[in-house]
């Protein structure tokens, strides 16, 4: 068996979008911040690298401000190649599902959400732990592409909500 890798934490989580623009603004009302342009093309290598041609994209990075831990975002739209498929129908698709964020006030993200008109998974629901409601509540919704997002507002020892 193999030994152990060295992974110290999480770099960024990447999110294709068909309009950066839209969807900066969407993130940004989340709490993101853009940070970075990334280029909006690139050597041969790195583009090898991520196992596409040699390709154009619009995006940067996105740092979530105040976050009790660092997280960033890719956000990218790609101009070339280019791919007009809808995200994934469903959350039990293999892969990468959703991207899960803290919230210390879900009554006031959920009003926020309804005024920008944000389409719900489903109603907000309590964690169960152990088949005990906890004070914990989670809800799933979609950015402007339909990629779907979660706000856990934790509570009475609350972990998470999948």
């Amino acid at each position: 068996m193999a030994g152990r890798m060295h992974v110290s934490g999480m770099v960024h989580v990447n999110i294709n979008v068909s309009d950066f623009e839209r969807s900066r603004a969407f993130y940004e009302a989340l709490g993101f911040r853009l940070f970075w342009m990334v280029p909006a093309t690139n050597s041969p290598e790195v583009a090898a690298a991520v196992g596409m041609p040699p390709y154009r994209v619009k995006g940067g990075l996105m740092r979530l401000e105040g976050a009790d831990h660092p997280l960033v975002i890719d956000l990218l739209q790609w101009e070339h190649p280019h791919d007009d498929a809808p995200p994934y129908p469903h959350l039990y698709h293999r892969g990468l599902a959703r991207l899960a964020l803290a919230t210390r006030d879900m009554d006031a993200d959920l009003a926020t959400l309804a005024a920008m008109g944000v389409e719900l998974v489903g109603p907000p629901a309590r964690v169960v732990m152990n088949g005990v409601p906890t004070g914990g509540r989670f809800v799933c919704f979609k950015d402007p592409d339909g990629t779907i997002l979660e706000l856990v507002e934790m509570g009475d020892g609350a972990e998470g909500a999948g």
